[in-house]
């Protein structure tokens, strides 16, 4: 196009604006569900922090983490007596903690949950309203490992926050570290004593995707006394039943990511009782934590049975399964 002067004017076709417009969408269709993904990855991480601060100062202002509520078992003549969770969150949490509703193991969608979630492997599943549904083999343990627990109901309640929170409670929890042997003189000790509290928390309520690992995630609260309040999440990808030392097992977790470690034995008696959210398997091996109880011994924690086992850290047959918090 010539212009004034003897210029010569140039301008863009409909078809070529046509064409940049096209692939602008493309690039945008693209890229934007990782980048709107991205996003949603960083808010959560900020709220999953800020409840863990949350829980973690309230639970160390509670006076004592076991008595609360009455469990009994039923038998043919009575039936059982389950208020513990709800006793626990009403008459205990609520006291140091922003609670605006509380809702009962009958009720526990009116409460922000849907009665489905998915796991961290992405299977669907039904809301988990007792400790058996989150691995019922807290209950049992072994055949040749046995022990015995009751199948606590669980209560939910909502903060003043907005996050949706499933409690399970175990009114019976203590230290119980006074270890026992095997028949090879191998120390070890039962974990499902020593949780108190297990809280499953959706940080935006019946909103989605509610997958643990993203808005889903776990809290617990290991110890009647000295609290240790953990939040593991684990790293599937590097979840190994291949046989390792303690002593190399922290840097097969760095090597995969930096931000991955060893779960220090708190953190491992969490994952067993949440054992079917992140679908954790180790067939019937164990594997280490950061736990040390001498120079020369860890504790490695039994994938089935729920045993803390007491092994030297040379010891070559435990697996690993690294964790970030």
């Amino acid at each position: 196009m010539q212009g004034g002067g003897g210029r010569l004017l140039t301008a863009f076709t409909m078809a070529e604006i046509l064409l940049s417009l096209t692939i602008i969408g493309v690039v945008a269709a693209i890229t934007l569900p990782s980048l709107t993904g991205n996003i949603n990855e960083r808010t959560w991480n900020t709220q999953r922090k800020a409840l863990y601060a949350r829980m973690s100062q309230a639970i160390s202002l509670m006076p004592s983490m076991s008595g609360y509520g009455t469990l009994t078992e039923g038998n043919e003549s009575t039936s059982a007596v389950d208020t513990a969770a709800e006793t626990f969150v009403t008459a205990g949490l609520s006291k140091v903690l922003k609670i605006n509703n509380i809702c009962d193991n009958d009720n526990l969608t009116k409460c922000g949950f849907n009665t489905s979630i998915i796991t961290l492997k992405g299977t669907k599943i039904p809301l988990p309203k007792s400790f058996g549904d989150l691995n019922p083999e807290m209950l049992t343990g072994t055949s040749a490992f046995p022990y015995t627990m009751l199948d606590v109901k669980a209560a939910a309640f909502e903060t003043a926050n907005g996050e949706s929170i499933l409690a399970f409670y175990n009114p019976n929890c203590k230290m119980d570290f006074n270890g026992t042997t095997d028949g090879s003189g191998t120390s070890y000790w039962f974990t499902q004593p020593n949780i108190c509290a297990n809280f499953v928390y959706d940080l935006n309520g019946s909103k989605g995707p509610n997958t643990v690992g993203k808005d889903i995630g776990i809290i617990g609260a290991i110890y009647p006394a000295d609290t240790v309040v953990v939040a593991p999440y684990p790293n599937l990808q590097y979840a190994s039943a291949e046989s390792i030392d303690q002593y190399s097992a922290p840097r097969a977790c760095t090597n995969q990511d930096s931000e991955y470690r060893l779960p220090n034995a708190e953190e491992a008696i969490a994952m067993f009782v949440n054992k079917n959210l992140f679908e954790l398997s180790m067939g019937d091996g164990a594997y280490w934590t950061s736990t040390l109880t001498s120079s020369d011994y860890a504790i490695a924690m039994a994938s089935r049975s729920g045993r803390k086992i007491r092994y030297p850290r040379s010891l070559v047959s435990p697996g690993v399964i690294c964790i970030k918090r």
